[in-house]
């Protein structure tokens, strides 16, 4: 016998609790510069701890949140990094900058990276290496601390305002503030390599549509007898290809 009812116009509604809660806590951390504890996620996203332990648990072993071993805070993890490559806006990223990155590795005989905030750390998303004989290489996919390192100084000044002042409350090193002021002020950092003596770093923002800095390239540049460039002179073609990358992204 046929059924002859109208269908329901109103579609059923669904509730998954445990994958709401799984998105809930994706979703803050997303959205918060650095880690959080368990009970900061918890009153967080207005759940008790043992409601939240296990989609923790769940997270963390499917390789989606990092947590800190000494602290306990939770963090997102490379699987964001691998999953986001395969997403438009960091392909387009990548797109944009690797042409210029590598005529300016041509041009200043040193190599040079893309870097962004990731999970409260600077990810290397992209890397050209140096043509000369000798150079300076960092994988991709490494992660570097954001508050001893020039590309993390200029992610943080260059950054929404409202961001911006979440990680510098957080900041541990009390330098760090002065530093990113000075960023602000001067548009770029130069400094000497905190990890790598006889680095010196020379990073400027890479500018999207909305005004503030999508990513950081930086020069690892190295002053050796092997170096045929002057920083002064790797300083001018790193702005400009940072301009140039910053105008195929939409500055």
């Amino acid at each position: 016998m046929t059924d002859t009812r109208a269908p329901d116009a109103r579609a059923p509604e669904y509730s998954v609790p445990a994958l709401d809660k799984a998105l809930d806590i994706l979703e803050l951390l997303a959205d918060t510069a650095g880690g959080l504890s368990q009970a900061a996620i918890a009153e967080a996203v207005g759940r008790s701890v043992g409601q939240i332990f296990r989609v923790l648990q769940t997270l963390e072993s499917r390789g989606y949140l990092h947590r800190d071993g000494a602290s306990g805070l939770y963090f997102f993890s490379i699987m964001t990094f691998e999953l986001a490559h395969r997403h438009d806006p960091v392909r387009g990223l990548r797109q944009a900058a690797l042409g210029p990155m590598r005529r300016l590795s041509d041009d200043v005989q040193q190599s040079c990276n893309l870097g962004m905030l990731e999970a409260g750390r600077i990810l290397i998303l992209a890397q050209v290496e140096s043509p000369a004989s000798f150079g300076f290489r960092v994988r991709v996919g490494a992660e570097f601390p954001v508050e001893s390192t020039a590309t993390g100084a200029v992610l943080v000044a260059c950054a929404a305002p409202g961001d911006r002042d979440a990680m510098l409350s957080t900041a541990a090193d009390p330098a760090f503030a002065a530093r990113v002021a000075r960023v602000a002020e001067q548009g770029f950092e130069r400094m000497a390599d905190s990890l790598q003596p006889g680095i010196t770093d020379i990073v400027f923002p890479l500018i999207g549509a909305s005004g503030v800095a999508l990513a950081a390239l930086t020069v690892p540049y190295v002053a050796t007898t092997f170096s045929g460039a002057r920083a002064q002179f790797v300083e001018e073609r790193a702005r400009a290809a940072a301009a140039e990358i910053s105008a195929a992204l939409g500055a």
